[in-house]
C-alpha cells in the first residue's frame, strides 16, 4: 500500500510542484484543492463521524468522476496536503481561478452535504463553509441556495 501511495505521489502530485504545469497537471491540482477542501470540511468540528467520511468518499468520486482507488489515492494525498498546509488560500485560488461560478456553487453545496452528512451542522462547519464560499466569489444568493439544496439531497 505504502508503495502504491508514493507512486501516486510520485506520478501525480510531485510534477505539480515544480515547472509550468501541463493540462492534465492542472486538472490533477484542481482535484487535490477540492478534495483538500472537503476534507478540511469534515475535520472542521473535530470529530469525523462514519458518515461523514462515507459523504466525502462519495463526494470526491461523484465530482472528481474517480473510481474508488483513485478516488482513495487522492484522499490520501490531500490529506496530507492539508496536515501541511496553514492556510486555505492555497486551495480555493485555484479553484476560484479555474471553476465556472456554476462549479464554485456546486463545490459549496457539496461542503454543505459532508456538513449535513452527520445529520447536524455545527457553527465551525457553517462558519468554514462561508469562509470557503466568501474565498470562491460566490453570493450570499448562491451560499443560501446551496445550503438549502444539500439540506433537501
Amino acid at each position: 500500500m505504502l508503495r502504491g501511495l508514493q507512486h501516486f505521489f510520485e506520478e501525480r502530485i510531485s510534477p505539480l510542484l515544480g515547472g509550468a504545469p501541463n493540462e492534465a497537471q492542472v486538472e490533477q491540482r484542481l482535484r487535490l484543492a477540492t478534495a483538500a477542501l472537503f476534507i478540511e470540511m469534515i475535520r472542521v468540528d473535530f470529530e469525523v463521524t462514519e458518515d461523514e467520511r462515507h459523504q466525502l468518499e462519495t463526494l470526491v468520486s461523484e465530482t472528481l468522476g474517480l473510481d474508488e482507488t483513485e478516488t482513495r489515492d487522492l484522499l490520501a494525498a490531500a490529506e496530507r496536503e492539508v496536515d501541511s498546509s496553514v492556510e486555505l488560500f492555497q486551495f480555493t485560488r485555484l479553484i476560484d481561478e479555474a471553476f465556472s461560478p456554476e462549479q464554485k456553487v456546486q463545490v459549496v453545496e457539496r461542503l454543505w452535504r459532508i456538513a449535513y452528512a452527520d445529520e447536524q451542522v455545527d457553527r465551525l462547519e457553517e462558519h468554514l463553509v462561508r469562509k470557503i464560499a466568501n474565498l470562491l466569489h460566490v453570493s450570499h444568493g448562491d451560499y443560501i441556495a446551496a445550503k438549502i439544496a444539500a439540506r433537501g439531497a
